[in-house]
């Protein structure tokens, strides 16, 4: 009996370990900061969003969205409408430069590798233009300034890790189309440490990213927020804090649960 349970706990240790998210090697989530979705966003009544939103809803119907979806984060995450032949129903637009608005801190959304622009919504923004035969052209702007950006003509979308302001959004300052993803700002450890729970961070190594959004998080917990000169804040985004933690140098880091969905399926 004894040999038969043995063999059963290994078994059940190997199937963890090759699981999405599973195992020791992977991450886990230990408090949720902060709950938001992810939308694009378009200049109010420009003609722009209704050829985007067609080719996304053919895009979807085709299953190229679930492909992508699957591809950057092991299952299907990623909802869009499905409508078969939206595009057909809407004619082809002429050929432009579509420019899109992107947080390139919203790691595996946007981001830069190797001196280019990646990520979920790059890759599915490129699908998008080559329905339409629009050349795709990326900007770097910061989440807080998407009205801005629109109303200037800077770009034509917001679109990359973009969770909208919801008084804006309220007020009618420009288009949503969304949201498709959920993203919830957390503090998460590797998958075999032995912090559990949000009791177990005190005296723990903690690095987070260096900007508005995931210093307003952090405001969202008092204690950890007293704890803002123990905490390192590090410029190279998310993708550093994850060097961090997966090399040994920090015991708990904040991060988006995109991310971490991505990093524990590839």
């Amino acid at each position: 009996m004894k040999k038969a349970i043995c063999i059963l706990l290994i078994i059940c240790m190997a199937l963890g370990c090759t699981a999405c998210g599973g195992g020791s090697y992977g991450i886990k989530i230990i408090q949720t900061l902060v709950e938001q979705d992810y939308s694009l966003a378009f200049r109010t009544g420009d003609p722009t969003a209704t050829y985007v939103i067609a080719a996304l809803e053919t895009l979807a119907a085709e299953g190229k969205v679930t492909e992508l979806s699957t591809k950057w984060f092991g299952e299907k995450a990623v909802n869009f409408k499905k409508t078969p032949g939206a595009l057909e129903k809407t004619g082809m637009p002429e050929p432009r430069d579509f420019i899109i608005g992107v947080d390139i801190n919203s790691f595996p959304m946007a981001y830069i590798a190797n001196g280019e622009y990646w990520g979920f919504d790059v890759e599915l923004a490129m699908a998008v233009c080559e329905k339409l035969g629009w050349n795709l052209k990326i900007q770097q702007i910061e989440k807080e300034n998407v009205f801005i950006e629109l109303s200037s003509g800077n770009i034509d979308c917001a679109w990359g890790g973009i969770a909208l302001d919801e008084n804006e959004v309220a007020k009618g300052k420009y288009l949503q189309y969304g949201p498709y993803i959920h993203n919830d700002i957390v503090i998460a450890s590797r998958g075999g440490s032995f912090i559990w729970n949000k009791l177990m961070l005190s005296g723990k190594k903690m690095v987070m990213p260096s900007t508005p959004e995931a210093l307003a998080a952090l405001a969202n917990d008092e204690k950890l927020s007293k704890r803002m000169g123990q905490i390192t804040r590090l410029a190279g985004g998310s993708t550093e804090c994850f060097d961090y933690l997966f090399s040994g140098r920090c015991d708990t880091i904040l991060a988006d649960s995109t991310a971490i969905t991505y990093f524990n399926c590839h």
